[in-house]
């Protein structure tokens, strides 16, 4: 398995001194649920994807949840941000056509970078946005994840 690398963002202030713009993030409770991710029955999961479009994967914290826990969770995260009822693909096709379509979980490691670095907070349109990276489980900050396609990727 290949390590992928990841860069933490930097900016310089008025003194011409670096500071990081960004910090490493483990997503748990309450501060997970106001980071964008929802409680499904105590797994928390979110979508993934460009800011403002459909999430084209979903991300549920640690690893051992079942195929249906996963399942249930992203119907569950579609249902409340999105308001869809299912994870149609394409609309007018039966949420029972799509099941044979829906990727499995994959059990996966990723960092989480999160904007603005607390000891450095810049006041921007970015401040409380996160973004993730998958990265090797040796890799330093690796959370272990459960990731989800969704079907048909984003729109």
């Amino acid at each position: 398995m290949s390590t992928e690398l990841y860069t933490i963002d930097f900016r310089e202030d008025e003194h011409g001194v670096e500071h990081p713009n960004e910090a490493l993030w483990i997503p748990s409770g309450k501060d997970a649920e106001e980071s964008g991710f929802i409680n499904s029955d105590g797994l928390l999961i979110a979508g993934v994807g460009q800011e403002g479009e459909l999430p084209a994967e979903f991300i549920a914290l640690g690893h051992g949840h079942t195929w249906t826990a996963i399942y249930q969770a992203a119907l569950e995260y579609m249902r409340r941000v999105w308001g869809w009822r299912d994870l149609q693909s394409e609309t007018g096709v039966a949420p029972n056509d799509n099941v044979a379509r829906i990727p499995l979980p994959d059990r996966k490691h990723a960092v989480f970078i999160r904007h603005p670095h607390p000891d450095h907070p810049c006041g921007c349109e970015w401040d409380g946005q996160w973004r993730l990276v998958y990265v090797d489980p040796s890799g330093s900050g690796a959370v272990p994840v459960t990731a989800m396609r969704r079907p048909g990727g984003a729109r």
